[in-house]
């Protein structure tokens, strides 16, 4: 395609609210643009890159036997209410009504509709097993959309959903989704890792994600590089660092006006490992006392799993309940639920005395306080691997995927179920795999870039060559230009042009910021001798062919 037939709205400098350098190299090099908070509009480039994953997505999704279908953005609220996730799902959910007053809402996605779908299709065991894909656009009314395409309100989703008869079958569907997805993102020129993850709203028992490494990622993983171990940070176990503990009687110490970890342990000289972190916090208008060491921070969800969902005490609240104000609370001689981290199960502690002004040294778990032991405390650089004892790493990560293993979560609501080999009813096996083509993207272009733009990966690349003849007025520049763009074309491979009569420099300055992976330089010194250049965009390595053997060379 030709450069001056094309929207490509180049920009010397990206909105001062772009952040990522993928939203900043995707609105400078023209991919796309913000129409509002959270929606983007995908311009021929952006497009094009989007088709190329696509295409990767259906060949592989295809490889493993899932056959392509395309459900309703627009959902009744009874399959969404039959599940109980109309009442679970909060503000994310765009809820609406149709001209009759019915309910309805628009899918952020789509187990309702594939399990409605499933139980009037699938009657018997000889049905399954059963894989549906799906290529569609899911909306989530996003509360702090940013950083580009990373987290949008409305975006493309590939989704598929296998159906089984048992356990078996899911477990070998769950396996083939995993090598795909693998599969899937190694063409696409990433690196990734695939972590243990938190299943969240989707339920089911086990799950996994598939994480991007950039800076630009809100998620967090542990890993561990000698066992392999690795999971989002939101259940990641993780032992942390040793300390030599003193043997210290047990006192009260006058510790004035100093309330928080960092100011006690300043005050008495000791670091911050030697001390419980007390926090109140109502679950169900129960108070709870979570504990955790001082140089740990605590980990709402894993707390939410023991105890449900909860919210931090007011500090009128601490003093009502535990009389005492904040900062000062200790787990000693309390009626209320106390929830330890397992760490805090041996040692000799500092914490809050109870009494305003004090804190208390010489507190031994067992002797001084009991409480229930959890691992509650949020994984973090140095921490050892629980597995095999060596150091994590903490990586932030972008979330490209995800595979959940559903089981009958949604089939028992929505009565899909089959007639097994003896006759029986049973109610169908499931799985959950998703991935987000345009996080692929940005994914790609946040690992894959350099001062000057974007270095596509070969495979997802919106064209495969990108010539740039520098002078349009010169004849024998554009008759050459012309006729390798229309040989290379013949041979099945996409070509741009840049057709434009503008300057050298201008036009360097776009094929950088555009990326595409080899660039053919038409400079009239070179021509007179019969030559032009093959630049590599990420090596930026250049190497001058005879005219007559470019064709060969880039075939």
């Amino acid at each position: 395609m030709r450069f001056s037939k094309l929207l490509i709205p180049t920009l010397r400098e990206a909105p001062a609210d772009a952040e990522a350098i993928s939203h900043v190299f995707m609105l400078r090099a023209g991919y796309v643009r913000q129409l509002a908070a959270g929606l983007y509009i995908f311009l021929p480039l952006g497009w094009r890159v989007l088709d190329k994953i696509n295409a990767v997505l259906k060949e592989e999704m295809e490889a493993i036997g899932s056959q392509e279908i395309s459900m309703p953005i627009l959902h009744p609220a009874e399959v969404w209410q039959q599940t109980g996730r109309w009442d679970v799902i909060g503000d994310e959910m765009f809820r609406l009504k149709d001209r009759t007053g019915r309910d309805m809402c628009l899918g952020m996605t789509h187990e309702e509709i594939m399990t409605w779908l499933a139980s009037r299709e699938i009657r018997s065991y000889r049905d399954l097993p059963q894989v549906w894909y799906q290529i569609q656009t899911k909306l989530r009314d996003e509360a702090r959309p940013k950083s580009g395409v990373l987290r949008t309100r409305e975006f493309i989703m590939k989704d598929s959903y296998s159906f089984d008869a048992n356990e078996e079958g899911l477990e070998k569907n769950y396996q083939l989704h995993a090598g795909a997805y693998h599969k899937i993102f190694k063409r696409c020129g990433l690196k990734f890792y695939q972590v243990e993850s938190d299943p969240g709203m989707m339920g089911g028992a086990v799950s996994h994600e598939f994480m991007a490494p950039s800076p630009a990622g809100e998620d967090e993983v542990a890993l561990c590089n000698k066992c392999g171990y690795s999971a989002n940070v939101e259940l990641a176990l993780s032992v942390p660092s040793e300390i030599k503990f003193e043997d210290w009687l047990y006192e009260e110490v006058h510790t004035p006006d100093k309330r928080t970890v960092q100011e006690v342990s300043n005050f008495l000289k000791l670091k911050p490992a030697y001390f419980i972190k007390s926090i109140l916090v109502i679950a169900e208008n129960t108070p709870v006392l979570a504990l955790v060491r001082g140089d740990q921070e605590l980990h709402e969800k894993k707390l939410s799993k023991i105890i449900g969902a909860h919210r931090p005490a007011q500090k009128t609240e601490v003093k009502e309940i535990l009389g005492v104000e904040a900062g000062f609370i200790g787990p000693m001689n309390q009626k209320v639920r106390i929830i330890a981290d397992s760490c805090l199960k041996e040692g000799i502690y500092v914490s809050g005395a109870n009494k305003q002004h004090y804190h208390a040294k010489g507190i031994r778990p067992g002797k001084n306080f009991t409480a229930e032991w959890h691992d509650i405390h949020l994984a973090k650089n140095g921490d050892k691997c629980s597995k095999c004892g060596a150091e994590l790493k903490i990586e932030k990560c972008i979330e490209i995927g995800n595979i959940f293993k559903l089981g009958t979560k949604y089939s028992v609501p929505l009565k899909a179920v089959f007639l097994d080999e003896n006759g029986s009813e049973k109610p169908v096996i499931m799985g959950s795999y998703g991935i987000g083509p345009a996080r692929i993207a940005a994914a790609a272009i946040e690992q894959n870039n350099d001062k000057d733009g974007i270095i596509w990966p070969k495979s997802i690349a919106p064209f495969d060559i990108e010539i740039l003849p520098l002078n349009m007025k010169d004849s024998m520049t554009v008759e050459i230009a012309e006729k390798l763009y229309n040989d290379l074309k013949e041979r099945g491979i996409e070509v741009l042009m840049d057709d434009r009569d503008e300057r050298a420099g201008v036009k360097f300055k776009d094929a950088d910021l555009i990326g595409i992976p080899t660039q053919i330089i038409l400079g009239e010194k070179n021509l007179k001798e019969g030559l032009v250049e093959i630049k590599d965009r990420r090596t930026k390595e250049a190497k001058k062919v005879r005219v007559e053997e470019v064709v060969k060379v880039i075939s």
